[in-house]
């Protein structure tokens, strides 16, 4: 179908703002008389803490107050941005005097400068008594040291939780004797594949601005993608009603999910509560690093069995989850793994079985990451089918032909769902035709040690939480003939404020320049869960279809009155409503004047749309590496994707969403580590230990689309945000393998790890 403003790549509604530098971020708009305020974190993996003396720390001249566990709320409460009733533990406190990871806060310092409140925090004494801590998560399940041995540990949703067992949560999905099939299989395949706890390592650390309006109400600006569930998380936290609480978002620096958690916001509202006063609290990057809410860590072993054509029968997935200190987003991650993995293979599995425990560690606590446990389930399902395939002597493109999901197929391990729309099978000719697949497959020895090889891999991720989230919008009509946009979706960066506007264009007939945006205020915006789960272009958007809809009637009802036909007389044009009956017009100033003046017809529409199902979006990755043998080192030479995100409402912004989350992918699989001392202590807390990809770390990168229409999504659209960094982790491994001979089955996959592993080629 051609549309006008939809399926068309125009420029981001911030684009001038960011280029010229306008104050668009929270920092920007914050006011210089606001307190500084600082945590004191813990130097103890598992702690209690006995004796904290404040007197020289308060004689710093500018110290405002210090607080302690003595002085916050003892309501427990979860900081993750889920819908209610949130499937994560209410495990938390503001302070708690039993301190579970390093980095966990024992202190909130406010004080008029920075200087004054590092100054303060280094006269602090703190008297601990030092714990056992859990320190690995294979050891975490019914370990004598509790992580959270509280009583008042309490889980809003019953998701196998038991903190006794230090349990986040455990179970089992499963279609088919999984075993009866296995033992029929001539082929049975089992390993074990270990990611790490990756950091999102946004531009923008956490940040939060929190001061009292003109009524007294506290008022939340914060780099979050979460407004409304922020609000709901600081009303339990600081026992206040919600109506008490207003929540805002300015230009959001990078979130990919880390500002789904309420990591920050709680410390400066505490404190501007108390003193009455303005508060900043900005978090250093040391402090992201290390009690942000990175990744999940998660251990996968994966059984495939197939037989000797390639035909895959069964697939036996178990997680287990590293959930950290805290439980946030631990039920709901770990799920992912399985269910957004082993539909993959629907198109001949005859049984799955999906099971799962998260455990509490006194590790820094994990959160959401783009792919949300997709990412983790991926590289192990996908590595285990690119072992199959060089077991069995098959090309790992066509045992994926051979298997795959295809459009009409019932994915009983995707909830039941059908795919409706997928374009997998044409993603997978058209990456193989563009990227030469035949000519790059095989193993190109360059000399001087450097071998070129490929590596392939298919992923799928989902568009929104079926039967939970909702999207919301409202369009009104301005006086001059143009529209307001009014959302409660957060535009961390991803472009959803232009690509929704892009649809209130198609849909009013307009000018995409016509629309204004404003997103996301608790007080001002329609409710929306927030932009996470993929949901924004498919949830949201569709709510913008509906409430257009519903403003062209509202539109409708005006112009009958002024033009004095019946409303089944008038047709919609760009600049106005025509009476087919007489010839005359009624321009959208005219309408728009009108709505005020003698009027019960209101000339905006807010609409609301949630859905029973998560439409996947689908993606094959290919890539081409040079590995040197003697060192190790892996260039990426060229990395070809092809992507079904149905119809793309933005090309240009869909490729660099795609462009983006490959290199994180990248980065992933071969740059990114994380270790912890005997202690517990993270090493990697700055960008000098934390290597991330650069542009000049890859070769080429292409993206290209082979659509799908989604009969449920605004104009045929599905997703695109999380899936493109699922795909690089499993065709790299698959690649190194192909040049070395040896499977890496945890990630990243460094040079040390390559050089160490000669010898053992399988």
């Amino acid at each position: 179908m051609k549309y006008k403003s939809v399926n068309k790549s125009v420029r981001k509604k911030d684009a001038m703002q960011l280029l010229l530098g306008k104050g668009v971020y929270v920092d920007d708009i914050t006011p210089s008389n606001a307190l500084v305020v600082k945590l004191l974190r813990s130097p103890h993996a598992n702690a209690m803490v006995q004796e904290i003396k404040l007197d020289a720390a308060l004689k710093v001249e500018g110290v405002e107050a210090i607080y302690t566990w003595q002085d916050v709320p003892q309501t427990r409460f979860a900081i993750a941005g889920q819908t209610y009733p949130e499937p994560s533990p209410y495990d938390r406190l503001i302070l708690d005097r039993h301190v579970r990871f390093v980095g966990d806060p024992v202190a909130i310092i406010a004080a008029d400068t920075e200087k004054a409140a590092e100054q303060a925090m280094k006269r602090i004494k703190v008297t601990y008594e030092i714990l056992p801590a859990v320190l690995d998560p294979r050891t975490a399940m019914d370990n004598p040291t509790l992580v959270h041995p509280e009583e008042d540990w309490f889980p809003p949703c019953a998701v196998g939780g038991d903190n006794k067992r230090n349990l986040v949560a455990s179970g089992t999905d499963l279609d088919g004797d999984v075993d009866a099939v296995l033992a029929d299989c001539e082929v049975v395949l089992e390993h074990t594949y270990h990611t790490k706890a990756c950091n999102q390592a946004m531009m923008e650390t956490f940040r939060t601005f929190t001061q009292l309006d003109r009524y007294g109400r506290l008022h939340v600006i914060s780099s979050t993608q979460i407004v409304f569930h922020c609000r709901r998380i600081l009303s339990r936290a600081l026992g206040i009603p919600k109506s008490q609480i207003r929540v805002e978002k300015p230009r959001i620096g990078g979130g990919f999910g880390a500002k789904q958690t309420a990591v920050c916001e709680v410390y400066p509202a505490f404190v501007t509560l108390k003193t009455g006063k303005p508060c900043e609290l900005i978090y250093t990057r040391e402090e992201s690093q290390i009690a942000g809410s990175p990744r999940h860590e998660m251990q996968m072993r994966v059984r495939i069995g197939a037989m000797k054509d390639g035909t895959i029968r069964a697939i036996d997935l178990h997680t287990l989850s590293n959930s950290g200190a805290y439980g946030e987003h631990g039920p709901t991650t770990v799920g992912l793994s399985g269910h957004k993995s082993i539909p993959l293979y629907s198109g001949n599995l005859e049984a799955y079985r999906f099971s799962y425990d998260v455990v509490y560690t006194n590790l820094q606590p994990a959160g959401a990451y783009r792919g949300y446990g997709a990412t983790q389930g991926i590289f192990a399902v996908e590595s285990a089918v690119n072992e199959l395939s060089e077991r069995l002597g098959l090309d790992p493109t066509v045992i994926r032909d051979k298997n795959m999901v295809r459009e009409g197929m019932v994915m009983p391990s995707y909830y039941g769902e059908t795919a409706n729309a997928c374009a997998l099978d044409r993603c997978m000719a058209r990456c193989r035709q563009i990227f030469d697949w035949d000519k790059r497959y095989p193993v190109r020895d360059m000399g001087g040690g450097k071998v070129r090889a490929a590596g392939v891999a298919m992923a799928m991720q989902g568009s929104s939480i079926s039967f939970v989230d909702v999207g919301s919008a409202t369009v009104r009509l301005s006086e001059d003939g143009t529209y307001n946009l009014i959302l409660g979706a957060a535009d961390m960066g991803t472009g959803c404020d232009t690509i929704l506007a892009q649809m209130v264009a198609e849909c009013m007939d307009c000018d995409v320049d016509d629309v204004a945006v404003f997103s996301a205020d608790t007080d001002v915006s329609p409710y929306d869960s927030g932009s996470y789960a993929s949901s924004t272009t498919y949830l949201t958007g569709k709510a913008v279809e509906k409430a257009c809809r519903q403003l062209k009637q509202q539109l409708f009802a005006i112009a009958a009155e002024m033009l004095g036909c019946s409303e089944s007389e008038l047709v919609f044009e760009p600049k106005g409503i025509r009476c087919l009956w007489t010839g005359q017009v009624a321009t959208l100033e005219q309408i728009a004047y009108k709505a005020q003046c003698f009027n019960t017809h209101p000339a905006e529409a807010t609409a609301a749309h949630t859905s029973e199902i998560s439409p996947p979006p689908f993606m094959v990755g290919m890539v081409e590496i040079e590995l040197d043998k003697e060192t190790g080192k892996v260039d990426i030479l060229d990395f070809m994707a092809v992507v079904d995100c149905g119809t793309p409402i933005n090309p240009a912004l869909a490729r660099i969403q795609a462009e983006g989350g490959i290199v994180q992918g990248i980065g992933m699989a071969l740059t990114e580590d994380i270790h912890y001392d005997s202690k517990g202590r993270p090493i990697e807390s700055s960008f000098m230990q934390y290597k991330l990809p650069t542009r000049l770390d890859m070769g080429k990168l292409r993206v290209e689309f082979e659509s799908s229409h989604e009969p449920t999504g605004p104009f045929g659209a599905k997703s695109i945000g999380e899936i493109v960094i699922n795909p690089p982790a499993p065709a790299i491994a698959h690649a190194i393998y192909r040049a070395t001979g040896v499977w890496h089955r945890e990630l990243p996959i460094t040079p040390e790890k390559i050089v160490m592993s000669k010898g053992n080629a399988e």
